[in-house]
């Protein structure tokens, strides 16, 4: 069988971006993660450890948000790796990062950046 699971709008503070103040000062991000998985009879069996647990996902996401990047592409592209690399029955996963009021010099509620593997 082939599920879809989903951890949502995930909130962390953390330092990503180019400029100096955005490294210092941090800002608020949201990040949301989409996985499609293989997990065989898992759900019929009630079987948490023969399925993707949203746990891990939620635990590799807090650990990518901790790693200073320049930029939020690398952020979901690390998340996205670590996730598939960490279940063998995963075939897709997307990853979007979303900085909450970057810096921009104007009123913008979010940029964001979305990665699939």
């Amino acid at each position: 069988m082939v599920t879809t699971i989903r951890l949502e709008g995930a909130e962390f503070r953390a330092y990503h971006g180019c400029y100096d103040l955005e490294k210092k000062v941090g800002n608020r991000f949201v990040v949301d993660v989409c996985v499609e998985a293989e997990i065989g009879d898992a759900a019929e069996r009630d079987d948490v450890t023969s399925t993707v647990n949203y746990l891990e996902i939620y635990s590799i996401v807090e650990q990518e948000m901790q790693q200073v990047s320049n930029i939020i592409e690398n952020v979901a592209l690390r998340i996205a790796d670590r996730v598939k690399a960490s279940w063998s029955g995963v075939l897709r996963v997307e990853v979007t990062v979303a900085k909450l009021a970057p810096p921009l010099g104007g009123k913008v509620g979010r940029v964001s950046s979305t990665v699939v593997r």
